[in-house]
């Protein structure tokens, strides 16, 4: 009897210890510190789709051919590729609290340059100024909250990381409503001005809510063009951009592309291997074969989203002919279920099984658009926009692994890389669509998408069963040297234990 009392008293407190626990996790990062960051994550996304329901009315306000248009979609994605990793190394060097300042404060200007603009060369330019500036919201805020988890102990922030994935992953599909309300609400011009009233906000907000940034040792004991390497990022930048170029447009394919590729990759390999401080370290993500293989279903997971979110609103206005208020609406659906599986899976610090449920609703999504045709019912395509928003699943997971396979000091670049991947498949997706479709969005060309999509479904499900290294859930990180310091190591440290020899 006492044994069975002493069972029960201890099994009481033993819960209590556990919501303790899960609550003490996210008391580093309250309401005032999440909000700029949440802000800063969710630009970038929100801004690659919000423009393309502004298109047709850009095209006609500026007298320029639609097919022209086209650049301010791809421009934000050739930069946001590039300048994110760099963005995460700059928050190395001069400390992330600045280089978010510095990001918000250049968005302000890009939505003025937008909202002015009387031709496309300044369009162009704003979207450019956008690009860089939104890039220094996702590495920045991953590296405060790295260095805020490993100040307070506690481990991998579930919720918190959930919450910066939904921001980056789900606000990718909110654009299109949004963008299409804004644009009947306040013309095309909108699109870009909204970006000066949310900058102001998040730069009040940073400087209000988020601390100062340490000194930076880095910056008084070497120069600052050895601190940052700027030829290992203007390689990385001329490869990444190569990449997508020849990616974005595989229907007639500029094949010298490749030897340009070819070269400045191997240019940025060798100088990487060869520099002090590298940019990007080469070697060491070189011995990460993990953190490899998250990036890789990064990228086959933003492709199969990007191919349904592009594609299938595409064909809903083409082919469906659906209004485009009526296909962001079908969308909506998509956003609600991501958001709200994504934040849970994210609580319990959820891995491995959120990405084998990605892979098969990615597969049951192509198989059920084999399905649908110009005759299908409404219901029926909100349906599947519940199965589309499973997919989300992947983002928060595999944003879970690198945190994970990244060391403290790293994960500012490893972010930006995982934002870059995400990008590439992005640009990609463009590619395929164009070739499924051809010269309009019919059924047949859906149904082809349908069987890419399968295909990419089984990819991602086959790279997760088959890497024994993808932990079930996220073990708690122990607690490493502060990040954003401003300060880097002068010599490796020991291998990450999720790092393969």
């Amino acid at each position: 009897m006492v044994s069975i009392a002493g069972n029960a008293a201890d099994t009481a407190p033993l819960g209590r210890q556990r919501a303790e626990a899960a609550a003490a996790q996210e008391r580093p990062f309250g309401p005032r510190f999440m909000t700029p960051m949440l802000m800063g994550a969710t630009l970038n996304p929100i801004n690659s789709s919000v423009i393309a329901t502004a298109l047709v009315s850009i095209a006609v306000a500026l007298r320029i051919p639609m097919g022209q248009t086209s650049i301010l979609i791809s421009s934000l994605y050739l930069t946001s590729a590039a300048a994110q990793p760099a963005a995460g190394r700059l928050s190395e060097e001069f400390g992330p609290r600045r280089v978010f300042l510095a990001g918000a404060a250049t968005v302000l200007v890009a939505g003025i340059v937008g909202g002015l603009a009387r031709n496309l060369t300044a369009l162009v330019v704003a979207r450019v100024l956008i690009g860089l500036g939104t890039s220094a919201g996702y590495p920045t805020a991953m590296t405060l909250i790295r260095g805020g988890a490993d100040a307070a102990g506690t481990g991998v922030p579930g919720g918190v990381l959930g919450g910066l994935s939904i921001a980056g992953a789900v606000t990718a599909a909110l654009g299109l409503p949004v963008g299409g309300l804004l644009v009947g609400w306040a013309g095309w011009r909108s699109v870009f001005v909204i970006n000066v009233p949310v900058a102001v906000i998040g730069i009040v907000a940073t400087l209000i809510w988020v601390p100062a940034d340490r000194p930076s040792a880095a910056a008084r004991s070497q120069s600052l063009t050895r601190a940052l390497d700027p030829a290992g990022i203007a390689l990385f930048a001329g490869t990444v951009t190569a990449l997508l170029v020849f990616l974005n447009d595989l229907r007639h394919p500029a094949w010298w592309l490749i030897a340009v590729i070819i070269a400045l990759g191997s240019a940025l390999l060798a100088w990487e291997r060869r520099a002090e401080l590298p940019f990007l370290d080469v070697r060491a993500l070189g011995r990460n074969k993990p953190l490899q293989r998250t990036y890789l279903r990064n990228f086959l997971t933003l492709l199969a989203g990007y191919c349904v979110l592009y594609g299938f609103s595409q064909w809903m206005e083409q082919s469906r002919r659906l209004s485009p208020t009526t296909v962001g609406l079908i969308l909506l659906p998509m956003t609600a279920i991501g958001a709200v599986a994504s934040f849970a899976v994210a609580r319990r610090n959820l891995i491995r099984w959120p990405l084998v449920w990605t892979g098969l609703s990615v597969i049951a999504g192509g198989l059920l658009l084999l399905l649908v045709s110009s005759h299908s019912s409404i219901l029926l395509l909100t349906g599947l926009s519940f199965v589309f928003g499973l997919s989300a699943l992947g983002q928060v997971a595999n944003q879970s692994a690198l945190y994970q396979q990244s060391a403290a000091d790293e994960i500012a670049v490893a972010s930006g890389l995982l934002r870059t991947s995400g990008y590439i498949g992005t640009v990609f997706s463009s590619s395929v669509i164009a070739v499924s479709f051809g010269q309009s969005a019919t059924d047949s060309g859906l149904h082809a998408l349908a069987w890419v999509f399968t295909g990419l479904g089984i990819l991602v499900t086959f790279t997760v069963l088959l890497d024994r290294t993808i932990p079930g859930t996220a073990a708690p990180a122990t607690p490493a040297a502060a990040v954003g310091t401003g300060t880097r190591p002068e010599a490796p440290g020991p291998a990450s234990p999720a790092t393969e020899p």
